[in-house]
């Protein structure tokens, strides 16, 4: 039996969990403690405050620790998360720990390995279809920002995962209407171009509601208050579907496509809202192969806590 610590590291709270793994690869989760990240000066003094929390797992008994932190990862051991005051470097951080094998790597990255772990079992279907096994998925999870990653067989049994940035990329308009909302998205955030997180993310539904219906409200106000069949939910579902769609050509999600949590888990008529399928499946080249890509909802919390648990068994593998 081995230990395992993994940890998924917020600008507000820092999710760590203790995992077991048998020589059969079977993983069980054993506890969990939160921490709040902005008491911390340093990844050092996080992993001080841990050991200092009485938790189940001290980080010096751990046999491996994997890390997710919501940001690019450069070289597996560093990153500079956008909503931490600190940056995060394995080569300096771990000195106390020498002996510990440690990977950091990027929270959708472990949201993608959370795809092919026990905790996907609890997953919604939104759009049936057929799983290759065999093919990459891609996930993509929309909350303050937009999250996406894709993960494929590495041909010896086991997944290697592929980090993305796309929500950064360029959101594509496609009709007079929208290319109005675009310059209004444009002027109300003094950018020169619209990215994809700006439209799909919370912040994006807010925008949507205030050019459409002349009120500027949260997204948990607009879930509250706007009606099911409203323009603005048509918009938000519409423009979701859609980089659902790109991102699945891009990597050819043969494997299904996962949405993560976020703003769907909280209004999930964003993705059971027939616009979100219309736009998913509709390509004037591509419908048959987007009609068989099953979609999926992943509203468990604690999925990138078991995707980064399933990263460390999979290391551990002789």
């Amino acid at each position: 039996m081995k230990d395992i610590l993994v940890a998924d590291i917020g600008g507000t709270n820092s999710r760590f969990a203790h995992f077991t793994v048998d020589e059969a690869g079977e993983l069980t989760y054993a506890a969990a403690r939160w921490l709040e990240t902005r008491k911390s000066k340093s990844l050092s003094d996080l992993l001080e405050l841990l050991n200092q929390s009485e938790f189940s797992l001290t980080v010096d008994q751990s046999d491996i620790a994997v890390l997710a932190v919501a940001g690019p990862v450069l070289n597996g051991v560093y990153s500079n998360p956008p909503n931490i005051p600190w940056d995060i470097d394995l080569s300096g951080d771990l000195e106390n720990y020498d002996s510990m094998r440690c990977f950091l790597i990027n929270d959708f990255v472990a949201q993608a390995y959370a795809c092919r772990s026990p905790i996907i079992q609890s997953a919604r279907q939104i759009i049936p279809g057929q799983i290759d096994s065999s093919a990459p998925l891609a996930v993509i999870g929309a909350g303050t920002g937009l999250g996406m990653a894709a993960l494929a067989p590495d041909g010896d049994g086991g997944y290697v995962a592929v980090p993305s940035e796309g929500g950064h990329c360029l959101y594509p308009f496609e009709s007079r209407a929208e290319f109005e909302f675009m310059q209004f998205v444009m002027d109300e955030l003094d950018m020169p171009y619209v990215e994809t997180e700006f439209i799909v993310s919370g912040s994006g539904l807010s925008l949507i509601h205030q050019y459409l219906a002349g009120e500027k409200l949260t997204p948990a106000e607009i879930n509250d208050g706007v009606a099911h069949n409203s323009e603005t939910l048509d918009w938000a579902a519409r423009f979701y579907g859609r980089a659902c769609r790109n991102y699945a050509l891009q990597v050819l999600a043969r494997g299904g496509v996962y949405i993560a949590g976020g703003v769907a888990a909280k209004m999930p008529i964003l993705v059971t809202h027939p616009a979100f399928e219309r736009q998913f499946t509709y390509s004037k080249t591509m419908a048959s192969l987007l009609q068989e890509i099953p979609v999926y909802l992943n509203a468990n919390e604690e999925s990138g806590l078991w995707g980064a648990a399933f990263l460390a068994a999979q290391k551990l593998k002789p």
